[in-house]
């Protein structure tokens, strides 16, 4: 098995020795995740770009998009990244357990994304018409969709990131669900 090492500040190049500095100076450290893309020139900045472009999603509903896709491609790091990420968005632990199951029962709008966006991750990008009427009846937009798609692709690309490189986690490692979530 080929085996991936979390890259220091001095192993990376300078471009990403400064991302790395904004990173430490917002967050109060570089997650392994993040440091994993600056073994790539330009993939830290490209992906630090793609999370932080302008949405019309409220960081709720993206905090619900993240777990969701997360728990169905079984992402333990981004899990638990989204469980802390989640709680200091406003969720309780029981909220985000209930989320990551694709269902959101505390919140009629929330629980249309939940569930679309599970649909979505599993039908590889072909979720049920219903799911979509479904979506837009809860008041999401055309807009929003695209919106929703992007933060799916974001979320892949760590879920998948994390699954070929294993580094370690550096968050609390989020619970499993009592009950397969898929």
């Amino acid at each position: 098995m080929t085996h991936f090492n979390v890259p220091t500040r001095d192993q990376v190049s300078a471009n990403n020795q400064a991302i790395f500095d904004n990173l430490q100076k917002g967050l109060g450290f570089v997650p392994n995740l993040y440091a994993t893309f600056a073994l790539n020139e330009t993939a830290l900045g490209d992906y630090l770009t793609l999370q932080n472009r302008k949405s019309t999603l409220r960081a709720k509903e993206r905090e619900v998009i993240n777990l969701v896709v997360s728990q169905v491609n079984e992402c333990l790091y981004c899990l638990s990244a989204h469980t802390a990420l989640g709680k200091m968005h406003g969720f309780s632990e029981d909220q985000i357990l209930e989320i990551r199951t694709g269902e959101v029962a505390f919140d009629a709008k929330l629980d249309a994304l939940a569930k679309f966006t599970k649909d979505l991750t599993i039908k590889r990008g072909k979720p049920a018409p219903e799911s979509i009427e479904k979506l837009l009846a809860a008041g999401y937009t055309q807009a929003n969709v695209i919106d929703i798609i992007i933060v799916v692709g974001d979320k892949i690309i760590s879920n998948f990131i994390h699954g070929v490189t294993q580094i370690p986690i550096d968050f609390p490692v989020a619970v499993e669900l009592e009950v397969a979530s898929v």
